[in-house]
């Protein structure tokens, strides 16, 4: 309301003063006798000064009300427009009547609302990506711990048991029911080695697949019944990659130490025809594929961690024959070396 007022004098003062002017161009300086009509010149009683007055308010009140209400309208666009801005999807509307240096701060305000909102956004994500791996650091912590407890604990226990067992057969004229029990305990370590072999962190600790894979074979060797062989090529994968044939190559070996009852396996990473195929086989006791395949956790895992990384997999088994776990995906020709290509075998 004061801002109205004021508005209203200064606008009936501006006119004032330019009828004033025009007056005096007309009639001359101020002089009574020129400037008689103002006072004795009346039209209904009312003089020429007085209706003069009485217009020039009355237009300067139209006036300062057009303004006001237009200042109105243009405030309540801009406030409208301001609250519009926190909207994700806002759009600056390009035909938007509002003074040109008030659109432009609320265009520039727009811009940097959206990216601060950008921001805020990649921080975000940034913090859920860093809480993930602080979580996945854990994970393997714990994991590691508990594999070097059931390794010194409960895996030497059985150790010791089975040893026991062995030399009682030998003597003891109950001969066939320790053999069945040395059994059990030999399915037993099997079944631990299995478990040990999962909670194997899979991280591959800045080495190549075919390094880790290599580390991870030596160490079989050492605590499995069946033979191991071998050949390892390095080629260039990404670290996804490499991480989830790691993984895919450890569930394969494990369900081969639970269920296979093999005597021999061989494990290929080689590259061929623009491939890196990674093929798992074993001579062991084999099981029905179409039948296990909605049942069998490993199974689900190995064809989750394929498809994830983009890669074609196969498996097959064969009662009484054995199992092939084999898992393709493409390579680009320059990023093979052959030079850096090495065989192993055990």
């Amino acid at each position: 309301m004061i801002a109205f007022i004021s508005r209203l004098f200064t606008l009936f003062f501006i006119l004032m003063s330019a009828t004033f002017g025009l007056l005096v161009a007309v009639w001359g300086n101020p002089d009574e006798k020129r400037w008689e009509p103002l006072w004795q010149q009346n039209y209904d009683n009312f003089p020429l000064g007085g209706i003069i007055v009485v217009s020039l308010f009355a237009l300067s009140f139209l006036f300062a009300s057009w303004i006001s209400m237009t200042a109105r309208a243009r405030e309540a666009q801009a406030t409208r427009i301001v609250k519009q801005l926190i909207e994700p999807d806002f759009i600056f509307p390009k035909k938007q009547a509002l003074p040109k240096p008030l659109k432009k701060a609320l265009i520039q305000t727009s811009e940097l609302i959206d990216t601060q909102r950008k921001s805020l956004q990649r921080l975000s994500n940034e913090r859920a990506e860093a809480n993930d791996k602080i979580i996945q650091e854990r994970i393997i912590a714990e994991r590691q711990r508990l594999a070097r407890e059931l390794h010194d604990s409960v895996s030497q226990q059985l150790f010791a048991a089975s040893m026991l067992l062995s030399a009682l057969t030998e003597n003891d004229e109950n001969a066939t029911s320790l053999k069945q029990v040395e059994k059990i305990v030999q399915q037993a370590q099997l079944e631990m080695r299995a478990l040990l072999l999962h909670l194997r962190p899979v991280a591959l600790h800045n080495k190549t697949l075919a390094q880790g894979l290599e580390e991870l074979i030596i160490e079989l060797q050492q605590k499995v019944y069946f033979h191991i062989e071998y050949e390892l090529e390095e080629m260039a994968l990404t670290k996804a990659e490499e991480d989830h044939l790691f993984r895919i190559a450890q569930e394969a070996l494990s369900n081969t130490l639970r269920h296979a009852k093999a005597s021999e396996v061989e494990l290929l990473l080689v590259a061929r025809d623009d491939l890196a195929i990674l093929r798992i086989q074993d001579n062991g006791l084999g099981f029905d594929v179409e039948a296990d395949k909605s049942t069998s956790y490993g199974l689900q895992n190995i064809a989750e961690r394929a498809v994830e990384i983009g890669c074609t997999y196969k498996i097959v088994s064969v009662p009484g024959e054995g199992t092939i776990v084999e898992v393709k995906i493409p390579l680009h020709k320059e990023e093979i070396n052959d030079d850096d290509t090495s065989a192993h075998s055990g």
